[in-house]
């Protein structure tokens, strides 16, 4: 269960890095929708875990690795705007979200179960 503090300077790192996404690198990660879904920082604030979920993307390994490989960056233009609310900015490590892939896999089962159910009832 994460702290008050965690859950704090967790929405304000989304809230900085979602508006950075949608203003400096917008179509850089492909022409699908990404957002934020989550930022989970460690007790000691030194690791903000960011959850991103991809819309109408091919390849989402493919944009998590970009997402890696402009951590630096990223988090150097994190580090600009958070400057006056944090001491020190935490190191950023990315994981795809697949809660929505999961939920949409969750209703087609569903949903096969109620035809399945509703032929062998007329």
């Amino acid at each position: 269960m994460d702290s008050r503090r965690q859950q704090k300077i967790g929405g304000l790192i989304r809230e900085e890095f979602s508006a950075l996404l949608n203003r400096d690198y917008k179509g850089f990660f492909g022409k699908g929708l990404i957002s934020v879904t989550n930022v989970k920082v460690t007790t000691d604030l030194s690791i903000a875990r960011f959850y991103l979920s991809m819309l109408n993307v091919d390849d989402k390994e493919e944009v998590l690795e970009k997402f890696r490989h402009q951590t630096n960056e990223l988090r150097g233009k994190l580090g600009e705007k958070l400057r006056h609310q944090l001491r020190k900015i935490p190191e950023i490590e990315f994981y795809i979200d697949d809660t929505l892939d999961y939920v949409f896999k969750m209703e087609e089962l569903f949903k096969e179960l109620k035809t399945n159910k509703d032929e062998t009832n007329p």
